[in-house]
């Protein structure tokens, strides 16, 4: 039986900023080797967003049970300052390890690892990417590619992020909103304020643009999701000058929203109020990932099941939070998300509780056996 809590200090011991590569990546090898995986380990991507390392590690099952597949990541976010001790040089505080990656998520890695049976009765793997924290590019995606490549997709697919909220077990994520960032540039022709009629500012068209932009009411929610949202996050004029009118001015728009919409319809609708404004005007958007669901069915039962036997919650089903890598799988197989506390993830002085991670090893083990009818 592997350790996890050996596991995750030797993981979390391996600094992993993304784009991860590298040691964290050959430790995790070393543990899966021995249980008899074959592990792909691959290099995608180039700077500024690469290279990221990304690992898939499968094994046969005994039988033709369902594949069953646990996907992940390796890369943190940067540690910042101020910690206790050494974001990279993991701790054991009373009941409480700390160090970067605790919960986000080497920790939950290692659970799995350990929960992992000498035999299944189907194939099991493991999805493991460099790049979630980051810019998402050159992880999932690829992996997805390289699954398919191999006719390897699994039927079922279970993402170890953090979930749950007070208690381990008291979330499981069935769903995520979509995610679209705008940019917003305005053209105009700089000039002297008291010559207005030899200039054109840019200022006001942006803020009707943002007016109306404010005015719109997406949805009111739906049975599994809250209300899609429209964030103006950034405004940018740098006119440093009291009697200048500024030659461009500036915005940012984030909106999340849910399985009503899709990014492209409404990076539409945003494009036709800046163009109606001013044809000249610049909108630059980037879709993250679209709303997906994965309805209350076999998969969301059977990890319930598996966290009610360990630790007698029923754990609510929800759609919450950010964004995810689950939003890449949710393409090719039912998904969902459970996982420890989410309360210190990108923190200083991230910590998980040793009993949290030992139930983690129960739950994922019941998660196992139930996913392949044993």
């Amino acid at each position: 039986m592997t350790d996890a809590i050996a596991l995750a200090k030797a993981l979390m011991a391996a600094p992993s900023v993304t784009p991860a590569t590298g040691e964290v990546f050959d430790v995790l090898e070393a543990a899966l080797i021995p249980l008899g995986f074959t592990v792909d380990r691959m290099i995608c991507g180039e700077a500024p967003d690469g290279p990221v390392e990304n690992l898939f590690a499968t094994r046969a099952g005994t039988g033709d049970a369902a594949h069953f597949a646990f996907a992940g990541h390796l890369d943190v976010v940067p540690p910042g300052g101020g910690w206790t001790s050494g974001a990279f040089e993991p701790e054991v505080r009373g009941d409480l390890l700390y160090g970067r990656g605790a919960v986000d998520m080497k920790a939950s890695i290692a659970a799995f690892v350990a929960a992992i049976p000498a035999t299944s009765a189907g194939r099991i793997s493991l999805i493991i990417t460099g790049d979630e924290e980051g810019p998402a590019i050159y992880g999932t995606v690829p992996l997805i590619d390289h699954m398919k490549a191999k006719g390897l997709i699994p039927d079922l697919c279970l993402v170890g992020e953090p979930t749950s909220v007070n208690r381990l077990g008291d979330m499981v994520k069935i769903g995520r909103r979509g995610s679209v960032n705008m940019w917003i540039t305005v053209p105009g022709s700089e000039g002297h304020v008291a010559y207005p009629h030899l200039a054109d500012n840019p200022i006001p068209k942006l803020v009707r643009i943002l007016s109306q932009v404010d005015a719109i009411v997406l949805d009111e929610g739906t049975d599994w999701f809250q209300a899609s949202n429209i964030e103006i996050t950034d405004l940018e004029v740098g006119n440093p000058a009291t009697n200048v009118i500024p030659p461009m001015a500036k915005a940012r728009l984030s909106i999340r929203f849910n399985d009503l919409h899709t990014g492209e319809v409404l990076v539409g609708r945003i494009r036709a109020i800046v163009e109606g404004e001013d044809p000249k005007a610049e909108l630059i958007a980037r879709i993250s990932g679209e709303a997906f669901l994965t309805p209350p069915g076999a998969l969301s039962t059977l990890v319930s099941d598996a966290i009610r036997e360990v630790t007698g919650l029923t754990p609510e089903l929800s759609t919450t939070g950010g964004t995810s890598d689950a939003r890449f799988l949710s393409k090719i197989c039912p998904v969902v998300e459970f996982g420890l506390l989410n309360a210190t993830m990108h923190k200083r002085d991230e910590a998980v509780a040793l009993a949290d991670v030992e139930a983690l090893v129960e739950i994922f083990g019941g998660v196992i056996r139930r996913a392949q009818g044993r």
